[in-house]
């Protein structure tokens, strides 16, 4: 089983969708890991069903011990990232995002000096903030797994999608999800149960997750 350390981060970004075919999966690239260079995804079809598609068992293992699922993938990834695309290739999900321009909280996000965003004091900061402006979102949660931190320096609105989804083609971005975690974080946005994927409607984030 993939061990949770007394305080793991993971630094990169999370990139979540939503599709007219009720399919609805959310990417998590991360540089910087305690699993090293790493990305999967949390994938959620028309009838609830959820998967998690992880490069190998120590990853799908540790998200394992914090979330749940009803399968698990394990094979190989590709998931490549440029100024305005993100593709990813892996299990029965092949998906290309298409990314627009930082928006206004992402320009109120970039705008703060790393050390302060990614402070544990700034998050709490937050977590107030994200309670009462933005529906459904928060920045610290807990799960099975403990407490976790979410430290957002960034964020861009998905401009479109296309892509697969058991070789059957998931159709056009919708706006299904009304809920996205603050995050960088590996994993995830907060969510309202340790069951469920966060909730995002075609957002993506990038910073920092600290757990404990």
């Amino acid at each position: 089983m993939g061990q949770v350390a007394a305080r793991d981060t993971f630094a990169g970004e999370i990139c979540g969708v939503g599709s007219e075919s009720g399919v609805r999966a959310v990417i998590g690239l991360w540089p910087v890991s305690p699993f090293g260079s790493v990305a999967d995804a949390m994938v959620e079809d028309s009838t609830g069903w959820r998967v998690l598609i992880a490069p190998d068992e120590g990853l799908a293992d540790y998200v394992g011990s914090i979330y749940s699922f009803d399968e698990v993938v394990i094979g190989p990834v590709a998931c490549e990232r440029s100024a305005d695309r993100l593709s990813f290739r892996g299990g029965p999900l092949r998906l290309d995002v298409t990314l627009g321009r930082r928006d206004a909280l992402g320009w109120a996000l970039h705008a703060v000096p790393r050390r302060v965003a990614t402070s544990e004091a700034w998050v709490m900061f937050t977590d107030v903030i994200a309670r009462v402006l933005l529906r459904g979102v928060r920045t610290r949660g807990s799960t099975a797994g403990g407490t976790e931190l979410y430290a957002a320096t960034d964020r861009h609105r998905v401009t479109g999608i296309r892509g697969e989804w058991n070789d059957s083609d998931i159709g056009k971005s919708a706006m299904l999800i009304r809920r996205c975690g603050s995050v960088s974080v590996r994993r995830l946005g907060n969510h309202r149960s340790s069951r469920s994927p966060p909730r995002c409607a075609g957002l993506a984030n990038d910073g920092f997750r600290l757990r404990s």
